[in-house]
């Protein structure tokens, strides 16, 4: 499934004592699973739901570019990320980076994901996490496909027995809108 891992950290006020494309936070593992994780039967959020999950393209290989650090993401790293895998061949790349909106010409995954495009290569983003209010979406270049929140039909809910006796329902997620991301670079 992971078919290559590399990491950049070239600029100096982003080193780590012991750099690798190790995901220390678990977010770039969650992330490729969400795109193509392969499918696991009785899969379930602490018994609730139950059933298989699976990414969106389990049959994906991934390649991963780690490219932020404890301290954030240099430009200069996301750049070298987005070289390596367009120059890797990668068939799709998806990144769950976001930001303030800036320029065209002064946005790294603006300029990164043009020159994917202009090879062929598609291109996903984030839309960020600091909505809902107006203008808080990041990744908002034409040549990206931004992904934004959705939200479920359904609660997850369970029964709580009460000190009085009494039982409860309660969801211990409120319903309201998730945020979906993606995280990889990957090959089909």
């Amino acid at each position: 499934k992971v078919i290559g891992a590399r990491y950049f950290q070239l600029e100096s006020s982003m080193t780590e004592e012991n750099p690798s494309p190790v995901d220390t936070d678990g977010h770039g593992t969650h992330t490729s699973s969400t795109a193509a994780g392969s499918p696991v039967s009785s899969a379930s959020l602490y018994g609730l739901a139950r059933g298989t999950a699976r990414g969106g393209v389990p049959s994906a290989r991934i390649a991963m570019y780690k490219v932020c650090w404890a301290l954030g993401c240099s430009d200069m790293d996301l750049l070298a990320g987005f070289d390596a895998a367009i120059a890797d061949g990668v068939d799709v790349i998806s990144v769950s980076i976001g930001g303030p909106p800036s320029k065209y010409f002064e946005d790294p995954i603006a300029i990164g994901s043009f020159h994917a495009m202009k090879k062929g290569i598609f291109t996903s983003c984030s839309a960020g996490n600091s909505g809902p209010q107006l203008f808080s979406i990041s990744n908002v270049a034409p040549w990206i496909m931004t992904v934004a929140a959705s939200s479920i039909d359904r609660q997850f809910q369970t029964v709580v027995k009460l000190g009085n006796g009494l039982d409860a329902t309660v969801s211990p997620l409120p319903p309201t809108l998730l945020f979906c991301s993606l995280v990889v670079f990957f090959f089909f």
